[in-house]
């Protein structure tokens, strides 16, 4: 690809045959992926085969060494305000500044009116259900509530696309699943571009308008791609979520098992 913008869409994300590697390491190849304007992603695979890579290239923190990464028309070469990043941590925020501070802080780094940084925080902190924490400190907050207030900080910098790395991942079971349903309702009331990456196939279900799949790695790449045609709220008992979850199970477990094969363990044999 060349030229100023896109030639497939100008508002979302495309890697065009994006190779990632270190040192002599190839982490993944040959990534072709378009994602639309307000579409929400969720990027599955074995461990170690590069989802967070991605996310990263994407965000801007790591360079490829081969390909093209665009978003919103703009080729990627360095860490934007286009582009927020939700982590696993919630050690992001800054533990000095209250709930609302840290919601203000991008505003305010953007030179926005006091005034209006005021209705940002207000806006975003309602729509996390945040309002009534807004002057405590993160270190008074739940890890949930500290997870709400990242996403919130993240939300009201106005990014065309949202970076999510396993966000829930150091959560309780119970904090996760109220999490993954509050996060479907603000993505809903907010629409974002989201590329989200988990090793959860329900978490992934639950969320996303479609599910990629990658190859084990190293040299990993772009396996395949479900789209999830179920309703919102979606229904983790329903026949159409389970047999989503058999063939993702499936799917995964292919790559799971050429890993192990690549490093020498028999998968037949371990599970006996």
């Amino acid at each position: 690809m060349s030229g100023e913008s896109s030639p497939t869409r100008d508002s979302g994300i495309v890697l065009d045959d994006v190779g990632i590697g270190f040192d002599g390491f190839q982490a993944v190849s040959g990534i072709d992926l378009e994602i639309a304007e307000g579409e929400f992603i969720c990027l599955l695979g074995p461990s170690g085969c590069g989802k967070s890579t991605v996310l990263m290239a994407l965000a801007g923190f790591v360079a490829p060494n081969h390909g093209d990464i665009w978003v919103g028309g703009r080729a990627v070469s360095a860490p934007s305000p286009d582009c927020g990043v939700v982590f696993q941590s919630s050690d992001a925020l800054f533990d000095w500044l209250t709930v609302r501070q840290n919601v203000a802080f991008g505003p305010r780094m953007r030179g926005v009116a006091k005034g209006r940084q005021q209705e940002i925080v207000d806006e975003y902190l309602g729509l996390v259900g945040l309002r009534h924490a807004a002057d405590k400190y993160p270190n008074q907050l739940s890890g949930g509530m500290r997870q709400r207030a990242q996403i919130a900080r993240v939300l009201a910098n106005e990014p065309r696309v949202v970076l999510m790395d396993e966000p829930f991942g150091a959560l309780d079971a119970q904090t996760r699943e109220v999490m993954q349903h509050e996060l479907d309702r603000i993505w809903q009331a907010h629409r974002s571009t989201v590329l989200f990456v988990t090793h959860d196939i329900d978490e992934a279900i639950l969320l996303a308008d479609r599910v990629v799949v990658m190859t084990a790695g190293p040299d990993a790449r772009v396996k395949s791609c479900y789209p999830v045609e179920l309703p919102r709220p979606r229904d983790e008992g329903s026949a159409g979520f389970a047999e989503l979850r058999r063939q993702l199970r499936a799917d995964i477990g292919e790559e799971v098992q050429k890993s192990l094969r690549a490093q020498g363990i028999d998968p037949e044999g371990a599970a006996a």
